[in-house]
């Protein structure tokens, strides 16, 4: 809902093997992502996504958080800005751990709230080296979480 265009997700693959949640992540144009081997087809295909120029969403912290915080970023969309040559749009998402916990088997409902930084051009990406880059990915995204949670709280 904050951006004008459709996105493609990178879910990882065992997201797929549930038969109702599989349909639902396919049909948000999920791009099924093997986390334990290469993950080469997910790769191909989101690289062939983004040089058609479709926004494809990454959550990179590779997982839901344990307690609601942002946790250290993995490094793997660094690899796909550079070589689909796209800009990295930081984005928060706050009151997703309220709403569904790990430990929690289904959603309630809770306020959800999402921030969106500022863009890094593939020209910034490619003057900044994979950890400087991924440093600055993350403080913009933390950046963004303490907006939105200002939003609820301030």
């Amino acid at each position: 809902l904050s951006l004008d265009r459709r996105l493609n997700f990178l879910a990882r693959d065992t997201l797929f093997a549930f038969a109702p949640f599989r349909w639902l992540i396919q049909s948000l144009d999920a791009i099924p992502i093997d986390r334990e081997g290469i993950g080469l087809a997910g790769i191909k295909e989101t690289l062939r996504r983004l040089k058609r120029g479709e926004g494809v969403l990454i959550f990179p912290e590779g997982t839901r958080t344990a307690d609601g915080s942002i946790a250290p970023l993995k490094p793997g969309f660094i690899a796909l800005a550079r070589r689909g040559k796209v800009s990295l749009l930081p984005m928060a998402i706050d009151g997703a751990y309220e709403a569904w916990p790990r430990r929690q088997k289904l959603p309630s409902a809770a306020p959800i709230r999402v921030e969106v930084g500022a863009a890094l051009s593939p020209t910034e990406i490619a003057q900044l080296d994979d950890t400087d880059l991924t440093a600055e990915v993350e403080t913009r995204i933390r950046e963004c979480h303490e907006r939105a949670r200002c939003k609820s709280k301030c």
